[in-house]
């Protein structure tokens, strides 16, 4: 039986490659048919925030690659209700916000756990 994975992205999409990476590890898990989940949490919730212009910044565009977690299978995304709160932003109806506590459950329910 295959182990589930966590990967917990906590980068901004400008930020460096780290937000990607923390994606493309996902979509992966998500071709192979693997129990995985993606949580956003810190500045990791800008991923969420609509209306991005990565060329301004001259980064990838990550909308592409949010937008294929569905076709992946990957129905388990999560944000940080806190996190999104602290930024401003809401949370987008795609991620199931969880309070710090539910963060902690999640983390727990969860074989491997992978922080970008």
């Amino acid at each position: 039986m295959s182990k589930s994975l966590l990967v917990i992205s906590r980068q901004a999409p400008w930020s460096g490659p780290s937000a990607r990476e923390a994606l493309d590890i996902v979509l992966a898990g998500g071709a192979f048919d693997l129990p995985i989940g993606l949580l956003f949490m810190d500045d990791g919730v800008f991923q969420l925030a609509a209306h991005q212009n990565a060329k301004a910044v001259q980064q990838k565009d990550l909308s592409a690659n949010l937008q294929a977690l569905g076709l992946f299978g990957i129905d388990d995304v999560f944000v940080c209700r806190h996190s999104m709160a602290v930024r401003g932003l809401t949370p987008p109806t795609e991620a199931h916000p969880l309070s710090n506590d539910a963060i902690s459950q999640l983390i727990d329910r969860y074989d491997q756990v992978i922080t970008l």
